[in-house]
């Protein structure tokens, strides 16, 4: 996701950096920028190669002629094969590859993407998109969030503003949930109307998909073709836990934080997502451009999509990528740590060692007051709960609490008056041994597992905003303050990433089976099996089936390997079987992919 050395990405042949044409990475590696560009034809798409996303597999294709890149974030559902079958969909994104390297992807639990994921976080999914910029060495990009995709392009915007060129968004929200201060959103009795059609119509011409195109729902080829595409995108299940996350997601807060170019487009008539909502958004981001689009369609591909292409070519051909930002928006973790007489030699070193596993800065401060910053608030609060038990392992106290602001973007951290404000607000507020955040935290880890308990008390920033409090805890967080005799690796995962990780190390044995698993992960079989049904809607066994399938299909897409190598490589010893398996899971042979020409990934 990021001299002269030889790097292998998924889908290509090894490669050294003496090659002509290279650029260079993010993180200093060398790659061949148009290895990465496939031009589409009349009969060809873009390749679909994957990268990881922590131990998430991620579909991308990247096309065009540009030379700025270009991101889309694609709303709800998105299929980046299916995309291509749809004339209109292609024209637009044809036309945005004549000025742009156009870089397409899905997100975890849709599309081409892993499906075996648990519901996922605006954080996450903003890991997705800094996973695929890396992995096709883009540092700086235009950002096109359409409807939900916008939630995930605006966060990322705010933490990342110096890999962000400019920010363009079509039909978005910043919450999903009715409240007085935001009554454009729908109530809960509205949503739970859009639950009960995913449990009963998903994928069907009773979606009700005519509202997202009023303009096409005569048109019965376009409306099969979108029925088609939300059913590949998602299963019911996959759909039912990403409605009820976005139901949760709000980003008013995080607004005020984007700094970048940004372009808000909007139909008036758009039932699925209000005008006002577009008005509302553009007038919290400084300088943003608000356009208003007539019609009535919610997907930016039909209606007059000529007006919406010519905005977006002249807002990126006028928007260069040589602003600096100084601040970017994190996640601030403040401690009071209470120390006993018999303390660890070294406590400073644990706490480095720790916030570090989470790609946490520390911040210089005294000895009794901890202060880090994070990317994000999922990363903050498992740090978090880990510095709990590390600290109890070594007898000492925390009380944390947890916000998210604007901090300088440079190596000398201030501990500005905001900081000061919070970390003494805090201090008179948390207790030992517990973790408070505020609701803009809470808002951002929609999706994240964790409970939440507000409290009475309330946090007053120096703006005169006030913000709830809430306590923390997460139901599968192993609370024990033996610290180090269950963390050999950092737990920074999920339960359901620890899984995953598990099973990756065993791909290759044949006799890996639930058993080893739980032994290995430090659970019971039932226990085990409540939990991935509830994330996966699979049995362990079937987990581990379809993640050894998933990584051959990766293997086979390389072309390095026969079908029997890739079967015996992920733990099948009759490659017979193995091949009966793959085709039950993909609905083609393996030897179908392991045709060396063979365009279709």
């Amino acid at each position: 996701m990021e001299g002269n050395v030889s790097i292998s990405i998924k889908g290509l042949s090894n490669y050294s950096t003496s090659i002509l044409n290279k650029d260079e990475s993010p993180m200093g590696i060398s790659y061949n920028r148009n290895l990465f560009v496939k031009e589409p034809t009349e009969f060809n798409k873009p390749v679909t190669q994957y990268t990881k996303s922590g131990s998430i597999n991620i579909a991308y294709q990247v096309f065009g002629s540009g030379s700025t890149d270009l991101v889309y974030i694609p709303g709800w559902v998105s299929n980046i094969d299916w995309m291509w079958e749809c004339p209109e969909l292609v024209h637009f994104l044809r036309e945005l590859g004549k000025i742009t390297r156009v870089i397409l992807f899905d997100k975890r639990g849709t599309g081409l993407s892993d499906r075996v994921v648990e519901l996922s976080t605006l954080e996450e999914r903003m890991d997705d998109i800094r996973a695929v910029m890396d992995a096709v060495g883009s540092q700086k990009a235009v950002l096109f969030g359409h409807s939900e995709g916008g939630c995930a392009s605006a966060l990322f915007a705010a933490t990342y503003p110096n890999r962000v060129i400019s920010l363009i968004t079509f039909g978005i929200f910043a919450k999903r949930r009715y409240s007085p201060d935001y009554p454009w959103a729908p109530t809960d009795e509205e949503r739970q109307k859009v639950y009960d059609m995913i449990e009963h119509n998903w994928g069907n011409r009773d979606m009700g998909l005519e509202s997202l195109a009023p303009s096409r729902s005569h048109d019965r080829k376009f409306m099969d073709w979108l029925a088609n595409y939300f059913r590949s995108g998602a299963s019911p299940s996959a759909a039912m836990m990403l409605t009820k996350m976005n139901t949760q997601v709000d980003i008013i807060n995080v607004l005020s934080s984007i700094k970048v170019p940004t372009l808000v487009m909007q139909r008036t008539h758009d039932i699925d997502v209000r005008i006002e909502e577009g008005r509302f958004i553009a007038e919290r981001i400084k300088g943003a451009r608000f356009v208003e689009l007539d019609g009535s369609d919610h997907l930016f591909w039909v209606g007059d999509t000529e007006e919406i292409l010519n905005r977006m070519k002249a807002f990126i051909l006028d928007e260069k990528p040589t602003i600096n930002h100084e601040k970017q928006l994190l996640t601030l973790v403040v401690a009071r740590v209470v120390f006993a007489d018999n303390i660890h030699p070294n406590p400073q070193e644990l706490i480095t060692k720790v916030v570090e596993q989470y790609r946490g800065r520390l911040i210089p401060n005294d000895h009794h007051t901890l202060i880090a910053t994070f990317e994000g608030p999922g990363k903050a609060v498992r740090c978090s709960m880990d510095l709990m038990d590390v600290m109890q392992s070594v007898h000492a106290q925390l009380s944390i609490g947890i916000h998210i602001m604007e901090v300088a973007t440079d190596e000398t951290y201030f501990v500005s008056g905001e900081t000061q404000n919070f970390v003494k607000s805090i201090f008179d507020k948390a207790r030992s041994g517990q973790i408070l955040i505020t609701q803009t935290v809470k808002h951002l880890l929609s999706g994240a597992g964790l409970k939440f308990t507000q409290q009475k008390s309330i946090f007053k920033t120096i703006s005169g905003d006030t913000l709830s409090l809430f306590t923390v805890t997460d139901p599968d967080h192993l609370n024990s303050g033996d610290y180090f005799s269950r963390h050999q690796l950092p737990h920074k995962d999920s339960f359901f990433e620890v899984v995953l990780q598990c099973i990756y190390t065993h791909l290759s044995n044949e006799t890996f089976s639930v058993e080893t698993l739980c032994k290995n992960i430090g659970t019971s079989e039932r226990q085990l099996q409540r939990k991935l049904k509830t994330i996966t809607n699979k049995s362990p066994n079937q987990l581990i089936s379809s993640v050894r399938l998933h990584r051959a299909k990766e293997l086979l897409l390389t072309h390095k390997y026969n079908i029997a190598e890739v079967a015996f490589q992920i733990g099948f010893s009759s490659p017979s079987y193995f091949a009966k398996r793959f085709k039950k899971e993909f609905g083609i042979s393996p030897s179908f992919l392991s045709l060396k020409n063979n365009p279709i990934t």
